[in-house]
């Protein structure tokens, strides 16, 4: 895996996640949380009928998915969730 820094943080569930990942699915999550970080509401929110969780999105693609809090003060991505189907 490449020695650059994550684009998102991650909690310590999605972080334990990541461990048991292949390569590419963990190279996968990498880009996309990159693509997230450049316009974090581009992903549907995770909960739509939330009026309040806004802020929680899920950004999937194929068989990855990763649920992720915009830390607006912070102003960086947190990384609740992976899930991974493969």
């Amino acid at each position: 895996m490449s020695d650059t820094p994550w684009p998102a943080r991650l909690s310590p569930k999605a972080l334990a996640v990541l461990q048991d990942l292949p390569e590419h699915a963990r190279e996968m999550l990498r880009d996309v949380m990159d693509i997230a970080g450049r316009d974090p509401w581009s992903f549907p929110p995770f909960d739509s009928r939330d009026i309040e969780g806004e802020d929680v999105r899920g950004a999937a693609v194929g068989q990855l998915t990763a649920v992720y809090w915009i830390n607006r003060p912070a102003g960086r991505l947190y990384v609740i969730d992976i899930v991974w189907l493969g």
